[in-house]
């Protein structure tokens, strides 16, 4: 009887204690971590958004970035171990949240260890030439390369990042050599893809976007499943011959394991005011990012399936790292 009595007032305290937590919460500033370096396409991102999250939680959200580690592993552990309460929070990207943990066997976590809180924003990724290469299409960039192997190389914003994926995918289906060359982020990449250092880089529209309508940069292709409203003369990878390299980079806050999903709600909704304001859809635009509002169980069932899609795609081009 006295076992009843206990089971049934731990069932009526539990929803009481989740919400008063939820209602406490925040009670100091928030943390949101960005694995990459201050003035990349994550890390702007972060910063439109945290003004007005802060806003509507009523704490400071301040931007740390957490550099170091190949994919963005340091950052992404760090908020892996953090406490569960909602007070550290992380800016996860395709890189970090999903092809890092499956290319490397000692990440130490999967994009299922992370509490989900809501998807960001969206962008394709743009194929850019340095303009010594003579080839204006990727069908010609690929001509080159299989007359000239492994002269040509390409960029990337680190071992284990999206454009490291993209260049393999594009090798493997080409059946073409090139040579990687990782850097320590994607602004150093695009400064070794200017300076002639590389040939090759995938990036996002934002970056490559302006150098190519100087003539700094030749615009290949773009990895959406459909063409850029940025860039409408681009055609994507598929009209350029390559079904299977459909690819985005995609912004999407987790919490450490364990976040109570009373104080992820909350937060979701924070993420959601940000992303209806018309400035940041704005902003978004000219990054070209398209903001991705979702609940946190549509953050669970997106990172699911994009797991299992990046595990077939890395298992094709035979990636892994000790």
């Amino acid at each position: 009887m006295k076992q009843k009595m206990l089971t049934a007032l731990v069932v009526f305290v539990a929803p009481l204690l989740v919400l008063h937590s939820a209602q406490a919460y925040p009670d100091r500033p928030i943390k949101l971590v960005v694995p990459s370096p201050a003035g990349g396409p994550p890390d702007q991102i972060a910063r439109l958004i945290s003004d007005k999250m802060a806003a509507a939680l009523g704490q400071p959200v301040i931007v740390e970035n957490r550099t170091g580690g190949a994919g963005g592993i340091i950052g992404a552990k760090s908020v892996a171990t953090a406490e569960p309460d909602g007070h550290t929070l992380f800016m996860g990207s395709t890189s970090s949240v999903l092809i890092a943990p499956l290319i490397y066997k000692n990440a130490g976590y999967t994009a299922a260890t992370f509490a989900p809180i809501a998807l960001v924003a969206e962008s394709s990724e743009m194929l850019a030439l340095h303009p010594s290469v003579p080839a204006n299409t990727v069908s010609e960039l690929v001509s080159v390369a299989k007359v000239r192997p492994g002269a040509l190389s390409y960029g990337s914003a680190g071992v284990g990042t999206l454009p490291h994926l993209e260049g393999e995918f594009l090798k493997t289906a080409a059946q073409i050599e090139m040579v990687h060359v990782p850097y320590r982020g994607g602004g150093q990449a695009l400064t070794g893809l200017l300076g002639g250092e590389v040939q090759v880089l995938f990036s996002t529209l934002v970056q490559i976007l302006p150098h190519v309508r100087d003539g700094a940069l030749k615009a290949l292709a773009v990895t959406g499943e459909t063409r850029s409203p940025l860039a409408p003369d681009a055609p994507t990878m598929v009209e350029s011959g390559f079904d299977e390299l459909i690819t985005s980079s995609v912004n999407v806050g987790v919490a450490p394991p364990g976040t109570p999903l009373a104080i992820r709600r909350q937060i979701n909704l924070a993420v959601a005011a940000a992303l209806a304001s018309t400035d940041v859809r704005q902003a978004f635009a000219t990054l070209g990012y398209q903001a991705r509002p979702a609940s946190p169980e549509e953050v669970t069932t997106y990172l699911a399936e994009a797991q299992q899609r990046w595990s077939r795609l890395i298992a094709t081009a035979r990636i892994s790292i000790d």
